[in-house]
């Protein structure tokens, strides 16, 4: 596809270095000629000077002919404006940042007015990731499809685990848990599973279901479902406050240390249940005495990798809870990988991997009936949710007699609302969404399962 990328800052670059991979043709917009140089000459993209939100701009970087514009400027306004200019002069679909707190609430209603594709807050974002693993700690990932009413859940597998020994048929006769093993990843293979398969310590597991019978299944295995009762988050800026305020809607009782004092008490009036404490959060003594050896969740969001970096290390090793380290700068993500850190989170990449999610559902999607794309086991995998047309060859055809590719799993059939794990008996039908996770390559539409 051919993309525009207009702002050449931290976020502008890492999505270049992220979509470059998968070729697509880009163009990058940028006021500062010698950024654009210095971040891009060893790239293979085209480069354009100018302001992005001038329509003259954007005619001369290509609008016309582009799929797609992502616009990540400074300024939240320019970005929606670049976006709508974009829109009328290409017709291509829009992507743009908006990171201000005010506008948090108001995001569907610019997307719709504005008929903008994709509004994404990075800050935002990592709050939401951060918030996910505090209310689910056993879970690595989590994918939702079907407008949230199914989740596809990835954990893995401990020495201790009930899962240990269990073959997939026994999940569902046995336990009577109402979920899908889609596929399992045991060292460098990754597998879509059959019913007399049987689960190890260490595999890399996924699970497809509705949200409650998801969460039942890890009730009944014991592991994974227990949300940490309270957190001790050492930041107040963005990330502090959205975070601080997912959780409390969660139940979490959450503690904010920040240093400045305008800001503490800007916090205090935001959230009045939050416990805020104006302070040194580095202050090893003070962290003590606010509660850091009881505390269950931790979270180092100060706006310094280096603080956050050594205040997890320091909590790593008091407390025997999650910890979630921010970390803005990727240029040593190899040193801190080798690091005792519990969870890593950078807000651009998760935002960057917001866009590019997009971005392939949207290059799937553009010759074939997909709904949803999700990438999974590093590539190994896809997940894929098809809306079912007419003149479908699958349509009536009960599941065991349908005649399917090796390698493909359809995993779930949502009908009217509800969501169905699939037996040999059940049928697709016209209007239903179908979800098929596969290792294969030529997945396009839904016929393509077809032998």
């Amino acid at each position: 596809m051919k993309i525009v990328i207009v702002g050449c800052g931290k976020v502008g670059l890492t999505l270049v270095e992220y979509l470059l991979k998968d070729r697509h043709e880009i163009t990058v917009v940028d006021k500062n000629a010698m950024r654009l140089k210095n971040a891009l000459s060893n790239l293979d993209v085209m480069t354009y000077v100018g302001d992005g939100t001038s329509f003259t701009t954007l005619n001369n970087a290509g609008i016309s002919s582009a799929d797609l514009l992502i616009a990540v400027m400074n300024s939240d306004e320019m970005n929606l404006l670049c976006a709508v200019i974009a829109k009328k002069a290409g017709n291509c679909k829009t992507i743009a940042r908006v990171r201000n707190p005010v506008y948090t609430s108001e995001l569907e209603f610019l997307k719709r007015e504005l008929d903008i594709s994709m509004i994404f807050n990075p800050e935002l974002a990592a709050a939401v990731k951060i918030s996910r693993i505090f209310n689910f700690p056993t879970a690595e990932r989590i994918e939702v499809f079907a407008n949230r009413a199914v989740e596809l859940i990835h954990f893995r597998m401990k020495q201790d685990s009930k899962l240990c020994g269990v073959s997939l048929a026994d999940i569902r006769s046995k336990y009577r848990c109402n979920v899908l093993v889609c596929t399992v990843e045991r060292g460098d293979e990754v597998f879509i599973p059959s019913g007399n398969f049987t689960l190890q310590a260490g595999d890399y597991v996924s699970i497809v279901g509705s949200r409650a019978n998801t969460h039942e299944f890890f009730r009944t295995f014991g592991s994974g479902m227990r949300k940490i009762p309270d957190a001790m988050i050492i930041g107040g800026g963005k990330i502090g406050y959205y975070l601080a305020k997912s959780l409390i809607e969660s139940g979490i009782k959450v503690k904010v240390i920040d240093n400045q004092q305008q800001r503490c008490e800007e916090l205090a009036e935001l959230l009045p249940e939050a416990d805020i404490i104006c302070g040194d959060g580095t202050d090893r003594n003070l962290i003590l005495e606010e509660g850091l050896l009881d505390a269950s969740g931790f979270a180092a969001l100060t706006s310094i990798d280096e603080e956050n970096i050594l205040l997890s290390l320091y909590a790593r090793k008091k407390i025997n809870s999650k910890i979630i380290t921010k970390i803005n700068r990727i240029s040593y993500e190899d040193v801190i990988e080798q690091m005792d850190l519990d969870t890593i989170v950078n807000p651009n990449v998760v935002s960057t991997e917001l866009v590019v999610t997009f971005v392939r559902s949207m290059q799937y999607t553009m010759d074939s009936n997909i709904e949803t794309y999700r990438a999974l086991n590093d590539g190994k995998a896809e997940a894929l949710e098809f809306a079912v047309k007419e003149g479908s060859k699958v349509v009536g055809i009960p599941l065991m007699e349908l005649k399917r590719k090796p390698k493909v799993l359809i995993s779930c059939i949502i009908r009217n609302g509800k969501v169905t794990i699939p037996g040999g008996q059940d049928t697709i039908e016209v209007g239903d969404n179908v979800i098929v996770v596969h290792t294969l390559d030529d997945i396009n539409n839904l016929d393509d399962i077809l032998a």
